[in-house]
């Protein structure tokens, strides 16, 4: 409804101003006496009042036109409507019928340069393999981990919570060294049972241990510590539990460790499992352990550690405690277990938004029973693995210590504003890194001069994509 325009009267604003013009012409009619007649006097108060009426016509004149109309937002037929609903409509019936409903792609790459002192090697590492030996270039070594590598992940999620997921990684999966050429890092599957707190896992599925990851988009150094270098497994094949508590989250998974198939008179699965737990949005810890009966890849495997970490601000800590054994694994080949306890610890610090600093020492007490430890093989009778730094060497009766230190940082080019507990997931970073690998014995082989040595230098350095 309409409110009615205000109109305006003499009675309040024109009639007082005649008023007052006629009584100040009353009073000054006396001195005017002289100057003009009554006649002319009433003539110019009769214009007077002619003018006044004008001005009163013309106010109510304003007050009785009518307000804009406020203008209209352009009509919308019911075609133009029916049509755009049935576009959307035909849009994620395509999208739900091609199946990219719900589908995540991601991926990753990093072609890295590496110069070793003791293997006198300077170049680039990029999609050369884990099948190999270490000295062919191709076996899987400290200065040849998980880097020098692409990456492509798929993902898919279904309504009801069901998820499934593909990673490819060409020569250097993480079942690539135990099921030659296999491209397939990860192939596996979570489906929940009564809700998403409790989920049924299954497939092949890369290890869970430690504070490392294995792509280079996800940890801020470019070689790995130690431990998961040379004390995990690679991956698991098999069915589990994953089951969220509270801040608990926990899984277990039982199958079979490194192995796509058991061999011929293999028969007992392995388990392995782990727990986290978020004491905070800025803190966390965990532990995961493993344990196989004997089989051909391995043996009487038993491994337990625990990892943390804290990320608040431009300061990141992590680190992480381990201890395993080998059954009958020996490197001086006397059938003893292989055994060892390490540790490794983490500090990085973003000096600038994109520029993060930081460093890494890893060591490994492994003197038992001759030396040697999960990713480690002999070399012919020398009982050592020379070009990863363990066993037993020709000075000493037991096997060596060995220890590393790395000094690095990471400069992200471009950003793309991702973050997972405070490192950067998408974008392109440039990395750069200066590792020391050293031993408290002669472990190290030297290939310019066919010896060995206590110690051996890398510098890495990377260009790394990820979207």
């Amino acid at each position: 409804m309409k409110t009615p325009a205000p109109t305006f009267s003499t009675d309040w604003r024109l009639k007082p101003l005649a008023a007052a013009l006629v009584a100040s012409a009353g009073l000054l009619a006396p001195a005017l006496g002289h100057a003009q007649s009554n006649q002319e006097l009433l003539k110019e108060l009769q214009s007077l009042k002619d003018r006044i009426q004008q001005l009163e016509d013309k106010l109510q004149q304003n007050a009785a036109k009518p307000a804009p109309a406020p203008t209209a937002a352009p009509a919308v037929s019911v075609e133009d409507f029916n049509r755009v609903s049935m576009k959307v409509e035909a849009a994620e019936d395509a999208q739900d019928a091609s199946g990219m409903k719900g589908l995540k792609i991601s991926g990753m790459m990093d072609p890295t340069f590496v110069f070793n002192s003791r293997q006198h090697t300077s170049g680039v590492n990029f999609l050369n393999n884990f099948n190999g030996s270490a000295s062919s270039g191709d076996g899987y070594t400290y200065y040849n981990s998980y880097f020098g590598m692409v990456m492509l992940d798929f993902q898919k999620e279904t309504e009801g919570g069901q998820k499934w997921r593909l990673t490819l990684a060409p020569h250097k999966s993480a079942s690539s060294g135990y099921n030659t050429s296999s491209i397939v890092h990860e192939a596996s599957v979570s489906v929940p049972l009564d809700g998403p707190a409790n989920k049924l896992i299954a497939g092949q599925i890369p290890d869970w241990s430690g504070y490392e990851y294995i792509w280079s988009n996800l940890q801020p150094l470019i070689s790995h510590n130690l431990l998961f270098d040379f004390t995990i497994p690679s991956y698991y094949a098999g069915a589990g539990m994953e089951m969220t508590r509270g801040k608990w989250v926990g899984k277990f998974l039982v199958g079979n460790i490194n192995q796509t198939t058991l061999s011929a008179g293999d028969k007992s699965p392995g388990l392995t499992y782990r727990a986290d737990y978020a004491a905070s949005e800025f803190s966390g810890f965990g532990f995961a352990g493993t344990t196989a009966q004997a089989n051909s890849n391995s043996r009487g495997f038993n491994l337990f550690e625990i990892d943390g970490f804290y990320t608040r601000g431009d300061l990141m800590l992590q680190g992480q405690i381990g201890r395993g054994q080998l059954a009958g694994a020996s490197l001086n080949g006397s059938g003893d277990n292989m055994s060892w306890t390490g540790v490794s610890g983490l500090v990085a610090y973003k000096a600038t938004p994109r520029l993060q600093l930081v460093t890494r020492a890893d060591y490994i007490n492994n003197s038992a029973n001759g030396g040697g430890v999960l990713g480690a093989s002999s070399i012919s009778s020398d009982y050592v693995d020379g070009y990863n730094g363990f066993g037993t060497p020709a000075d000493g009766s037991s096997g060596v210590n060995r220890y590393a230190l790395s000094v690095g940082f990471n400069y992200l080019i471009t950003p793309n504003h991702t973050a997972n507990s405070g490192t950067w997931n998408t974008g392109t970073w440039y990395k750069m890194e200066l590792r020391a690998d050293g031993a408290n014995g002669l472990v190290f082989y030297d290939t310019s001069s066919g010896t060995y040595k206590r110690d051996s230098l890398t510098l890495l350095s990377s260009l790394v994509f990820a979207f």
